[in-house]
């Protein structure tokens, strides 16, 4: 469960300002609370612990805005086609921000890698970054992206189109192919995932 600390009287006023309806705490510990998609963030003090399903729904709001961050992300399946999972992993000065894996049924291990790339770039643009730094350990997929390989599968086309949609939100970006080993925290909620499916 994420914890921000941060000047809650601010927090508040930002999540009102998209509309989030703010109430009373239910403890004399709980300055305020509220509620959007599957979270609710507690003000404490000086900090805001988010909790659900999809702390992201709140915690993108309550972050500051702009910023760069590094991206990183894995997916596959086992059996190509075969159940797949996804991971990614966003990461500031400050550390892990945020981090998240899925299922995404039956894949090829390119559709998996593509639909990680998507599900990060997406993440990282909810917490409105300026600029992001990607990377990921297939040297396909980032290759593609960059224009440097040709994409002849109509779906993995339509998946690259939605990838340059989404670096676009951005002031800046770059996507670099790293080795396995640098990407092992993406790679083991890609597993997790797998396992799941």
């Amino acid at each position: 469960m994420p914890v921000i600390e941060c000047d809650v009287d601010a927090a508040r006023d930002r999540l009102e300002s998209q509309g989030i309806e703010v109430e009373s705490g239910n403890t004399d510990h709980e300055r305020w609370r509220a509620e959007h998609g599957d979270a609710t963030a507690v003000a404490y003090g000086d900090k805001v612990v988010v909790q659900g399903n999809t702390p992201r729904d709140i915690e993108a709001i309550l972050r500051a805005d702009g910023g760069r961050a590094h991206v990183y992300f894995d997916g596959g399946a086992r059996g190509n086609p075969g159940p797949a999972g996804i991971g990614w992993v966003i990461v500031t000065s400050d550390g892990i921000v945020a981090e998240g894996n899925d299922t995404i049924g039956r894949a090829t291990n390119n559709q998996a890698e593509y639909e990680a790339l998507i599900a990060a770039l997406e993440a990282a643009s909810d917490y409105r970054y300026d600029e992001v730094h990607v990377r990921g350990d297939s040297e396909l997929i980032v290759k593609q992206v960059r224009g440097e390989y040709d994409t002849n599968n109509p779906e993995l086309r339509e998946r690259r189109v939605r990838v340059h949609e989404l670096l676009q939100t951005f002031d800046s970006w770059t996507l670099e192919h790293v080795p396995r080993e640098v990407n092992d925290r993406a790679d083991a909620l890609a597993n997790e995932a797998m396992d799941r499916a």
